[in-house]
């Protein structure tokens, strides 16, 4: 009874019409950033800040407007992943994966409503769920030490081997490729730089949105003019532009089943949405992917990452919250802003600044429901974009790219760097290899080798902590099942 007299308070705060105006405009800023190739809600969030903290917005204000540009990030990111096939940032890497190829198939609008409200159910329930079980999920997350986040991560890798049907050694090879990209830099424990070639541009490791915007914006630009030279395979859009209620009640279970998934890996610090989304879509095509369609348009592809990454993003708000560790990289720049106005994150939050937590908490019900409304009726002017003559699409989309891997260090060494790897891409994209395990081997390598060192570093060597606890075993288990067991059911189907 405590906790919906504190969220009708929390409302009370939300529903101020200065409150009101700063959600809905941090939706839509937030939606514009995550279309943006390469910026992501980390930079959006970060942008912002400064600006917020410059205009003596009170702190509620402050973070209904930093977490509405976050969730409208999340949002946002689909856009140019169904419509281009690059991806606005990680969360929406497995998005692309049916995304795009219902767009090719003339159902874009479809695609990108249905993807709205999935996120808008995604989010929903994992606001539900910081309602109603932040405190406990926070405790269980503190269960979670190194050895346990490194099996996790291993997971999210067996995973990956189920991303792509019938050909797992291609998407291991993509992963194993990613994997050695983010070993390229400083090592962060013994000040050595590894495989740098000794190029000081390297010192820092290769940027992630060089690797996103050259494996998938430049692969991408090179496929489009090599389409568009042979006439064939151009994206188009027809038919409808909103999904009906059977493709929604074809979708429903596996969303939901997904925005739980999502939450709980969000709720995690550090894990986030793109594991989350990873995790969810390997989950549901084991599950339900029975006719082999998840990767060629299946509506069910579309709907699973969306609610997955838009629930984790949400979720990650529960540490940052109750315990003042970030789950993600974009809480972590918002406890850069609450330390700005002296306030602590943590347990003592909710009896400290309860207007502050429940205003934050039921702006997100309200912030959810302004990108739905927004984005819906907005299908019709995004599927615009594939009426844009190519002559005018292809240099607009490297102009954007260019312009977002520039920023990053504002050196032509990086845009060097995008054209290479673009065109690497581009050559593994002819052989059929897929680009998503890549990009998740880049993303979570660094989040694998951090923890398995830590875990060393606390048992002196000794492998066995990997394995000392009923968290990280059965994790362990799981990875054995998920390898093995599409590997044998490959096996008979080819005797058959």
């Amino acid at each position: 009874m405590d906790t919906f007299s504190h969220l009708l308070d929390g409302f009370g705060v939300a529903l101020s019409p200065m409150n009101l105006a700063i959600a809905a405009i941090g939706s839509f800023i937030g939606t514009v950033v995550g279309l943006l190739p390469g910026l992501g809600p980390i930079n959006g969030v970060a942008i912002l800040m400064p600006l917020a903290f410059a205009m003596k917005l009170p702190p509620e204000a402050s973070l209904i407007l930093l977490a509405a540009v976050y969730i409208g990030c999340e949002y946002g990111g689909r856009i140019s992943s169904i419509l281009l096939n690059v991806p606005g940032d990680a969360g929406a890497i497995m998005t692309a994966l049916d995304g795009y190829p219902m767009a090719r198939k003339g159902m874009a609008g479809v695609a990108l409503s249905i993807s709205a409200w999935s996120s808008f159910v995604g989010s929903l329930v994992a606001t539900f769920g910081i309602v109603m079980f932040a405190p406990l999920l926070a405790d269980w997350a503190l269960s979670f030490g190194p050895s346990e986040y490194f099996a996790l991560m291993c997971f999210a890798f067996a995973c990956i081997a189920g991303l792509l049907g019938n050909s797992p050694v291609k998407a291991g090879l993509a992963a194993i490729i990613g994997l050695s990209m983010s070993c390229v830099g400083l090592d962060s424990n013994s000040g050595v730089y590894r495989f740098t070639g000794g190029d000081v541009h390297l010192s820092d490791g290769i940027q992630f949105v060089v690797v996103v915007i050259g494996v998938f914006s430049i692969s991408e630009i090179l496929l489009m003019l090599q389409e568009h030279h042979s006439s064939s395979g151009l994206v188009t859009q027809t038919g409808r532009m909103l999904f009906n209620l059977k493709e929604m009640a074809y979708t429903w279970w596996s969303t939901l089943r997904a925005s739980v998934v999502g939450f709980v890996v969000g709720v995690l610090p550090g894990a986030g949405a793109t594991v989350a989304s990873a995790m969810t879509y390997s989950m549901e095509k084991r599950l339900i992917d029975k006719e082999g369609t998840f990767g060629q348009g299946d509506i069910r592809g579309v709907a699973v990452p969306e609610a997955a990454n838009n629930s984790a993003a949400t979720g990650s708000f529960v540490p940052m919250l109750t315990l003042g560790v970030p789950g993600s990289g974009t809480t972590a720049v918002m406890m850069g802003a609450l330390a700005l106005y002296n306030i602590t994150p943590g347990p003592a939050l909710f009896t400290q600044q309860p207007d502050l937590v429940w205003g934050l908490i039921a702006s997100m019900f309200l912030a959810n429901i302004i990108l739905l409304v927004l984005n819906i009726p907005m299908v019709g002017l995004f599927t615009r974009i594939l009426n844009v003559p190519y002559w005018v699409l292809v240099p607009g989309i490297l102009a954007v790219s260019s312009v977002g891997v520039y920023a990053v260090h504002a050196t032509t060494f990086d845009l060097m760097l995008m054209v290479v790897l673009g065109f690497a891409a581009y050559l593994l994209r002819k052989q059929d290899v897929p680009m998503a395990p890549l990009i998740l081997g880049f993303v979570l390598g660094p989040l694998m080798e951090q923890n398995l060192r830590r875990a060393l570093s606390i048992s002196n060597g000794d492998y066995a902590i990997l394995v000392h606890s009923p968290i990280s075993i059965g994790l362990w288990i799981t990875v054995g099942i998920t390898l093995i067991v599409p590997a044998v059911l490959r096996m008979r189907s080819v005797k058959k």
